[in-house]
């Protein structure tokens, strides 16, 4: 009877011991490490996407945007110490910006998938050799006063202009592919973005704007007057009658001459 009593109660004692035999403890421990490994590669990822948009964000939605407001002041200023300045600013900001983009184009190209499976990623591709044709074409630059400154001039700005306004497009896909890909909450960086580009933009047409305004306030130059008759003095009134009377014996003596 006590036999069949400590049955049972061997069984309760030793299942535990049955449940951490070495194959299943391997394998919990296992699962562990898998668990681990998934949460700290998650941690790695969603920091290389923060690092990524960072960089692209500080070269295609600040500084390239920045150094178009600045060539725009070399342009419209008068003082040319002033304006080669603000062009030497223009070319630093540019170059950081090509270094900034560059960095985060290696960075996604040796982190991420790379399959261009998405609207950001095609746009990313095209941008990246946008910015370094546009880079060449500044290197390329012709003198100021030859036949090719014009059109160089045009493609220059319209490139420039293009690929800033796709840079600021991709940083907002590049917001939606952040949400997709971590599922976090993305509105805040949507009203923060918008803000800055509308202050950019109000900027971009105060400058064009600046001097029309500053005009409305200056009573307008109507050239150098004419003094009257009423003011004029007796010597200047004969000096005047002297060129008139010589004016005219010379049209005389060339009508003589011809007749």
């Amino acid at each position: 009877m006590l036999a069949i009593l400590a049955i049972p109660a061997c069984q309760a004692f030793l299942l535990p011991l049955a449940a951490h035999e070495p194959g299943e403890v391997n394998q919990i421990q296992g699962h562990k490490n898998v668990r681990q490994n998934l949460h700290k590669m998650n941690a790695k990822i969603n920091k290389d996407i923060a690092v990524h948009g960072l960089l692209l964000w500080s070269s295609m939605g600040f500084l390239m945007p920045l150094g178009i407001l600045v060539i725009r002041l070399s342009i419209r200023e008068e003082n040319r110490a002033r304006a080669k300045a603000f062009f030497f600013i223009h070319v630093i900001l540019q170059v950081l910006s090509l270094l900034l983009a560059t960095s985060g184009a290696i960075l996604s190209i040796k982190t991420f998938e790379n399959s261009f499976d998405n609207q950001h990623k095609r746009i990313g591709l095209i941008l990246y050799v946008a910015i370094w044709v546009q880079a060449l074409t500044g290197l390329l630059r012709p003198r100021r006063g030859t036949k090719r400154r014009s059109t160089w001039y045009f493609l220059h700005w319209i490139l420039g202009t293009a690929v800033s306004l796709l840079g600021i497009i991709n940083i907002y896909t590049g917001i939606m592919a952040f949400h997709d890909k971590t599922s976090r909450a993305s509105w805040v960086w949507n009203i923060l973005f918008t803000a800055q580009v509308s202050l950019i933009a109000f900027l971009y047409l105060f400058i064009d704007k600046w001097d029309y305004m500053h005009r409305q306030g200056v009573t307008p130059d109507n050239g150098p007057t004419t003094p009257s008759t009423n003011s004029l003095t007796s010597s200047q009134i004969g000096s005047r009658k002297e060129l008139v009377l010589v004016s005219c014996s010379k049209q005389n003596a060339l009508k003589n001459l011809f007749d």
